[in-house]
């Protein structure tokens, strides 16, 4: 019964995150410099009335790569296959996702830093000659048949780009990375989302939002969706600045954006370890959490921000991460600072 509840969930937030995604270039708020390559690369082939060079997406979580890729889609009229790299395990996954594409179509492999070594092979003549390989039989009837592709563009998405090997990364024409946004270009996407979904919205509320939002659209998105549930109880359906304040804060997202597990990784960093360095590992057991998602999740930002920063000893608390949470830095934890 729980892990059908869980189900439906994941499922509504696929829902409301798809709805407000934008379709277009002009929708898309943001990453300035990385929108302006996409669309003159869009723009060329167009006018060469030829397919887009592959694309490598770069970023931390819920940037906007997915929202990319479909918007390229849209810009080039063609269709897109989407999967992500750790469902691709064998290489027969890959040539089934492969010959079902059509001339000009976009191929979406989420997280392509985790695709199996195996396919990724595949994708080298795939990416280059529009040919594939596959096996047919086994044992001594085994034989291998070439493939003839139509022209595709792939567009990788990665959190992780340099778990990608050389020669995969080498053959995307087009490598962009996304960085996190400003609090001014996450007010007009929360602004664009509440008129989306018939949500009355004060400036300084949006502006609130946008200020707790760790710089990133999709958390942006998801707090407005909180404090809407909060308004629509409890503020006749309005977002006042006041209203987005006290529905936050009841979430245990400070002022500065820190949720629950921040303030928790920060305190063990200090109490727990004195401050640092210590050990990924040793931190993650000391809050309960898997250290791949302290790396992926929360350090980004946490450093990013200036709360803690990675030493070759291991990760160690700013002096601003004292200020922050309002402990005292001793003389001892002063020197180790500078």
């Amino acid at each position: 019964m729980q892990e059908h509840y869980s189900a439906e969930l994941n499922k509504r937030d696929a829902e409301f995150e798809q709805g407000l995604r934008p379709h277009n270039f002009n929708d898309f708020v943001g990453q300035k410099k990385a929108r302006e390559r996409l669309e003159l690369a869009v723009e060329a082939a167009l006018g060469r009335k030829d397919v887009l060079d592959h694309v490598l997406l770069s970023g931390p979580p819920g940037l906007g790569k997915t929202t990319l890729a479909y918007i390229l889609a849209n810009a080039m009229g063609g269709n897109i296959k989407a999967t992500s790299g750790p469902i691709i395990d064998k290489p027969a996954d890959l040539a089934g996702l492969l010959t079902s594409i059509e001339l000009g179509d976009i191929v979406f492999i989420d997280e392509i830093h985790r695709i199996q070594k195996s396919v990724e092979e595949y994708l080298y003549a795939a990416m280059e000659d529009y040919l594939i390989d596959i096996m047919i039989d086994q044992g001594p009837n085994a034989r291998s048949v070439r493939l003839t592709l139509p022209k595709f563009t792939l567009v990788g998405a990665t959190t992780r780009s340099g778990l990608l090997s050389s020669p995969l990364r080498s053959r995307f024409g087009l490598t962009c990375r996304l960085d996190y946004y400003r609090s001014e270009d996450l007010k007009l996407i929360v602004k664009r989302s509440a008129k989306i979904l018939n949500v009355d919205i004060e400036d300084e509320g949006a502006s609130e939002i946008a200020g707790r939002a760790r710089g990133t659209p999709r958390i942006a998105n998801n707090l407005l969706r909180r404090v809407r549930d909060y308004a629509q109880v409890r503020a006749d359906n309005r977002i006042s600045r006041i209203v987005a304040d006290k529905a936050l804060e009841m979430l245990d997202i400070d002022k500065h954006g820190l949720d629950d597990m921040d303030k928790r990784i920060l305190h063990a960093l200090i109490e727990k370890f004195g401050g640092g360095p210590v050990g990924v590992n040793s931190l993650a057991v000391s809050v309960g959490e898997e250290p791949d998602t302290i790396e992926e999740v929360y350090e980004p930002y946490l450093i990013q921000e200036g709360y803690l920063k990675r030493t070759p000893q291991g990760r160690q608390a700013t002096e601003l991460c004292y200020q922050r949470l309002g402990l005292p830095l001793l003389s001892g934890q002063h020197a180790r600072l500078f």
